[in-house]
């Protein structure tokens, strides 16, 4: 990583967007320098952007107040890496091989044959491969993590092909873009950047279950022998429980949330409650989050036998993160029905939190954001101002020159943004998503 190489990465998520900038060190370290977000409801939806214009206003606010951060300003925000993220995204396990002419050593070129072949694969319409993520090689009948200098004639692999439709990065395209001018550093599927940040090598090794339990989505990502076995999304997330709450009448969504974080419980209450809270029975309360945890919760386990394995092929546990858990007993239901251990997940010893306006659990999936694309490519994110030499003597300032006025349109200010140097490289990103409409029928749970 190169010194004084500033990142910026771009979490759209159902309740919230996050906005984030690191800078790497010349020790290989990441510092976060600064953090800003905006909460919001209907604009983004399963993770796909739904109110371009109100988004793009949330954005733009967002970075306008990054980029008057000391530890930032007078630079100015050209590019951003974005999460992507949503009930669409998943896994279609693909296996390819090719011939040798003769005996002949791996090398990364074999390699590269085997990737560009997987990425000719078609996948179901309208999906589109997002990532194409090596599961394991065999050589002969010999499986492998590492082919490079073994000797073949012929060389298959399994590969883990990450889909999704093609309306998420659209439409993002068409907010950042369009209407902000800002340029897009490249785009990263968060569940795969967090689980390469928070997951330790041995727990990858022996088996372990990350869950990312969000407002509507709780994505599953299992990892077995060092390398990804599974990925999924379930439609289902902590603010079914929320919306639960607002049949008991009498209670906004809002209102259904704070009940839901300061007095509800995943777990029942061995005695029957008489009190109330926010005109809600806490009995109601308790029978209604209870009963969709335990739904959610069971979803979460049963992707461990679709992904063909059992509990005990996971003795690395399972990492919990995500605003869902936040809410009491989420955590300990799950560790109880899967009979796994269970922990939160948290930030490696490499990376600092500097800006302590946000707590780190809550910047997980950001912060791996910004942390792929500081290892994946050498693009800043960040502008230093244009130096203006100082006029001679005799001669006219040009900041001292009347200016034409221009009408005020009241549109956004960001607008007048022109395209960076960086929109070549991310029209090279290529194909990265799929979509599934709006309206699309939720997929079938227990």
């Amino acid at each position: 990583m190169n010194k004084d190489r500033y990142i910026a990465a771009l979490e759209i998520g159902s309740s919230k967007i996050t906005a984030i900038v690191g800078k790497t060190t010349d020790r290989g370290e990441l510092d976060i320098i600064a953090v800003e977000q905006e909460t919001g409801t209907e604009m983004v939806r399963y993770g796909i952007i739904q109110n371009l214009e109100e988004t793009s206003i949330r954005i733009s606010r967002i970075i306008e107040r990054l980029e008057h951060r000391s530890s930032i300003a007078p630079r100015k925000i050209s590019a951003l890496f974005i999460g992507l993220a949503g009930r669409s995204l998943g896994s279609v396990p693909t296996e390819v091989g090719i011939r040798l002419p003769e005996e002949t050593e791996v090398n990364d070129e074999i390699l590269r044959r085997l990737g560009n072949d997987v990425w000719r694969t078609q996948v179901p319409t309208p999906l589109e491969i997002v990532d194409a993520v090596p599961r394991t090689y065999r050589i002969g009948k010999q499986e492998t993590r590492s082919p490079i200098g073994v000797l073949a004639t012929a060389i298959s692999a399994t590969y883990d092909l990450i889909t999704c439709r093609p309306e998420i990065k659209r439409n993002i395209e068409r907010t950042l873009r369009d209407k902000l001018h800002l340029d897009i550093g490249g785009y990263v599927v968060t569940a795969l950047a967090t689980g390469h940040l928070i997951l330790s090598n041995d727990e990858k090794r022996l088996g372990c279950m990350l869950v990312d339990l969000g407002a509507e989505t709780t994505t599953v990502t299992i990892y077995k022998n060092g390398n990804l076995a599974y990925f999924a999304t379930i439609p289902l997330g902590s603010r079914n429980i929320t919306r639960d709450l607002t049949s008991l009448g009498g209670i906004l969504e809002e209102g259904a949330e704070e009940v839901k974080c300061t007095s509800a419980n995943a777990i029942p209450s061995e005695k029957v409650s008489t009190l109330t809270v926010s005109g809600l029975k806490i009995s109601d309360v308790s029978n209604i989050v209870v009963a969709r945890s335990e739904e959610i919760i069971a979803n979460i386990i049963e992707q461990i036998s679709y992904a063909g394995l059992k509990e005990q092929d996971l003795p690395g546990g399972i990492i919990a993160i995500g605003g869902g858990f936040k809410m009491n007993g989420m955590i300990d239901l799950l560790s109880r029905q899967a009979n796994l251990p269970v922990r939160k997940g948290r930030l490696p010893n490499y990376v600092t939190l500097h800006d302590i306006h946000y707590p780190a659990e809550d910047l997980l999936q950001a912060i791996s954001i910004l942390y792929a694309g500081t290892t994946h490519t050498d693009i800043v994110c960040l502008e230093e101002p244009e130096e203006r030499e100082l006029p001679q003597l005799g001669e006219a300032n040009p900041e001292e020159m009347p200016e034409e006025e221009t009408p005020d349109t009241g549109k956004n200010p960001r607008k007048s943004r022109g395209g960076g140097f960086f929109s070549k490289f991310a029209a090279k990103v290529g194909n990265i998503f799929a979509t599934n409409d709006e309206d699309e029928d939720d997929d079938e749970l227990l």
